[in-house]
């Protein structure tokens, strides 16, 4: 279900929803000097692929990035080079509570932006290092939060919570079925958690950890708990960047973009293709030319797809599939992951010359043994009929 705020295609029906990802952290679980929300996996940073699950979701209007001082220029250099939009960069500040203030703050404050956005019914919080969150949970939380204030996903408890005394010895523990791990994404309606991060104490800035925490404590809110997905998990060491890394590669596996050319007959093709994929895999479906510069395709682009599905009734395809491949290479696309590319090609003429699809089919066989080289694979499938 989609939050009745809207998508970006149609107004608005009430103010925005807006997105605040705190990325400031120096990695110090993890190890090693980068911080964990800029190692690359797959070779894009860890927070681009956070960022492009908020952004491909219309319905959220603004992201908010917030970076410690001294990674906000390598932050705005992963927005130009992945062709991230509707992101702001935000400098953050020196724990967790007082970067997501920040965050909150250029909706609010001049002093953070050069422009005031505009003020969100409900933004959501979520952390910078939880790539996999997808819209059905972001929407859950959002309803929730536009009904009761506030929201936030939660977990089962993996372990038993036990309590030390201060010899060091067992003092008591939780019975763990009546608890839960908090998660994130979480929601807030905007004046309530502005108004609990304005109101808080400098020890709740420096030491607490939970949002849902300050809007129960400040504005007597009770967030509603809602239960999440296993994929909601933070990478915190090292060996979760290899989980994230081996879940990306299987997600990549799972995705298909199928290309049609505006022809009736061609794009009925492409329709009935569609409609099989998508009960198999996730699908991205596109009709248009390839020689236009299709901003729909420079969005898919964008999320890193890598499987293509073109069909075409041209008798020389190899042009326009020559223009996709060079919209793929400046994309870098090709350079983290092969790209598999299956050009079908109908022929819906009159006379059928076996023939003539032989040569067009020795045209794509030289043709994939180029761009091979560039790392994108080439399929090439000749369909006749009257």
């Amino acid at each position: 279900m989609e939050p009745s705020s809207g998508s970006s295609d149609a107004g608005p029906a009430v103010p925005p929803v807006a997105a605040v990802l705190p990325a400031g952290g120096s990695g110090e679980r993890l190890g090693g000097a980068t911080p964990k929300q800029f190692c690359a996996v797959q070779g894009r940073p860890l927070v681009s692929y956070t960022v492009r699950a908020m952004e491909r979701i219309g319905w959220i209007s603004d992201i908010i990035v917030v970076v410690s001082p001294e990674n906000i220029e390598t932050m705005k250099s992963i927005i130009e080079k992945y062709g991230h939009k509707r992101v702001t960069v935000v400098k953050g500040g020196i724990t967790r509570h007082r970067s997501i203030f920040n965050g909150l703050k250029v909706f609010a404050e001049n002093e953070f932006s050069n422009h005031l956005l505009q003020k969100p019914e409900v933004v959501i919080i979520h952390d910078a290092v939880r790539p996999f969150v997808e819209e059905d949970i972001l929407s859950k939380v959002v309803m929730a939060a536009k009904e009761h204030g506030a929201a936030g996903a939660i977990r089962p408890l993996v372990s038993t919570v036990i309590a030390s005394a201060a010899d060091g010895c067992l003092d008591h523990s939780l019975e763990r079925a009546r608890y839960r791990a908090s998660e994130m994404p979480q929601a807030f309606l905007f004046d309530i958690i502005y108004e609990a991060y304005q109101q808080c104490t400098d020890y709740d800035l420096d030491y607490g950890t939970e949002c849902l925490h300050l809007a129960l404590k400040y504005c007597k809110t009770n967030a509603k708990l809602i239960e999440g997905t296993a994929d909601l998990w933070k990478v915190t060491y090292k060996r979760d960047l290899y989980a994230a890394e081996s879940i990306i590669k299987d997600n990549l596996s799972q995705q298909v973009c199928v290309i049609t050319d505006v022809k009736e007959v061609v794009a009925q093709v492409g329709s009935l293709l569609h409609e099989y994929l998508q009960s198999q895999i996730k699908v991205e479906a596109m009709s248009a030319s390839l020689s236009k510069n299709d901003s729909h395709l420079q969005n898919i682009l964008s999320g890193h797809c890598y499987n293509f599905v073109c069909l075409n009734d041209k008798k020389c395809a190899i042009q326009e599939t020559q223009q996709l491949v060079d919209v793929l290479e400046k994309s870098n696309v090709p350079l983290l992951y092969p790209v598999v590319l299956i050009l079908v090609h109908l022929d819906v003429s009159e006379n059928i010359s076996f023939s003539v699809g032989m040569e067009e089919l020795t045209r794509i066989k030289k043709f994939a043994r180029e761009v091979k080289k560039k790392n994108i694979l080439v399929y090439g499938l000749l369909i006749q009929y009257k």
